[in-house]
């Protein structure tokens, strides 16, 4: 096992990985900018040290500057969280190049998920089902316009190397599309250095279904089951639960097992995250992979007793899965929300700093701030996942509906009313939910 691990992130994901590690023994550095000298990770980590000023391009982006401190004080490996360096194949390549494991899956297995043009495409080539679409990069918008009349309007139209929703555009007719075209790749270019768009069927009311995946370098392959992610804000996840109403037996069987097909297609070591769009037939389709741990991992560790990130960890130093008990059938049930520090009416960030915190007990809390914690502006607002387990699916939805009303958070605006107002919709209760379902009622303002 490691002796010490650089955590390349900040915020909750670092104060978790700093969890498992402590766990397993590893000392601990992490990195910071000027505006988390405070923070929770730089706190609680046996060393941290300064990468720069606030904005992430001149700090936790600093790609450089992180393996400097990396080979400076000794570490045996670097764990990016989620987000920021965690899919960029040459930060892994880097790290490989200077004698530091890189917790995550291979830079050549990062880079052929990484374009979803060509992930689509070789997927397909193995018998992956994939969306309805045009699996190559569009030349521009007179060629977007013949695609989509041949697809079918409406259609998705999508940054080939995007993610989070940015880059992606619903289009219901050719009128729209010349301007849709521009604002997508000006984004796609902007956030990810890459303009290429492709174009999808648009399905109308799907799940967003994702298996969590998990590999070792001996050829030993889990796929831990399914996480339901189908409430969503303009494609970004609010609320996640395990495991899905939606499935039956056997879609769930079929989809694990096209999981599995391309785990082992890609050679993949460690965890990653194979997505999915499930419609009313029950009929599923490829939708990307994330090479990485995801955000709501929580849920899969509470039905299944697993530590994800101390597997990551296993995984890397070359154990094999088999060294504990293969995964069972999922135990009870989980939800997770995410608590952010948002305008509950515009959704616009509101940072600031938190005068009081007090969290509920009962249900776990991942979270990295505290009274007194300041929230920049330069960073992601969210200030904690609450999760929380019963032995079904009604027992969870009231254990969180109960946590969440003993939450204190002051000092900012969050949407933690918008939250319960979807725990309270009959519809969620009912499990008969679809991705549209923020988009289509009040609750979605708190309301």
């Amino acid at each position: 096992m490691f002796k010490k691990l650089l955590i390349a992130n900040r915020g909750e994901i670092a104060v978790r990985i700093l969890r498992s590690c402590r766990e397993l023994g590893i000392r601990t550095v992490t990195v910071h900018s000027e505006a988390d000298v405070q923070a929770a990770h730089v706190r609680l980590a046996d060393e941290s040290y300064l990468l720069g000023p606030a904005p992430v391009a001149q700090s936790y982006l600093r790609a450089d500057r992180i393996l400097e401190i990396a080979r400076e004080v000794g570490v045996d490996a670097i764990h990016p969280g989620y987000g920021l360096l965690s899919e960029n194949p040459s930060f892994a390549r880097a790290c490989q190049d200077a004698g530091i494991v890189f917790i995550g899956p291979s830079p050549e297995a990062i880079a052929r998920m990484g374009l979803k043009v060509q992930a689509r495409a070789e997927l397909e080539s193995i018998g992956v089902p994939v969306v309805p679409g045009h699996g190559q990069a569009l030349s521009g918008a007179d060629e977007a316009r013949e695609v989509a009349g041949r697809i079918g309007y409406p259609v998705m139209l999508k940054a080939s190397a995007g993610g989070g929703g940015i880059g992606m555009e619903r289009i219901d007719g050719p009128e729209a599309l010349e301007k849709a075209f521009k604002l997508c790749q000006g984004r796609a270019k902007a956030y990810f250095g890459n303009g290429d768009l492709y174009l999808e069927k648009f399905l109308d009311q799907p799940r967003h279904i994702e298996i969590q995946v998990l590999a070792d370098a001996h050829g030993g392959a889990w796929q831990l089951g399914e996480r339901e992610c189908s409430i969503q804000r303009r494609h970004q996840k609010v609320l996640e639960e395990a495991p899905s109403v939606a499935l039956t037996p056997e879609v769930r069987a079929r989809m694990g097992e096209v999981a599995l097909r391309i785990v082992r297609h890609l050679g993949y070591v460690n965890a990653g995250t194979l997505e999915f769009l499930l419609d009313a037939s029950g009929a599923f389709y490829f939708l990307e992979m994330n090479t990485r741990l995801q955000v709501e991992h929580p849920v899969t560790e509470l039905v299944t007793g697993l530590d994800l990130v101390a597997l990551q960890l296993r995984v890397a130093a070359g154990d094999r899965l088999d060294l504990g008990p293969a995964p069972h059938e999922p135990r009870g049930h989980a939800i997770e929300v995410r608590l952010t520090a948002e305008d509950p009416v515009t959704f616009l960030p509101a940072p600031g700093t938190l005068d009081e915190v007090r969290w509920p007990e009962g249900v776990r809390i991942d979270t990295w701030v505290e009274s007194g914690t300041t929230l920049s502006p330069h960073y992601d607002p969210l200030v904690a996942k609450i999760i929380a387990h019963g032995t079904t699916r009604e027992e969870a939805i009231r254990t969180l509906r109960t946590a969440l009303g003993e939450v204190v958070v002051t000092g900012t605006r969050t949407n933690l009313t918008a939250l319960m107002g979807i725990l309270e919709d009959p519809e969620f209760q009912r499990g008969t939910y679809s991705t549209q379902f923020l988009a289509t009622r009040r609750v979605a303002a708190g309301v």
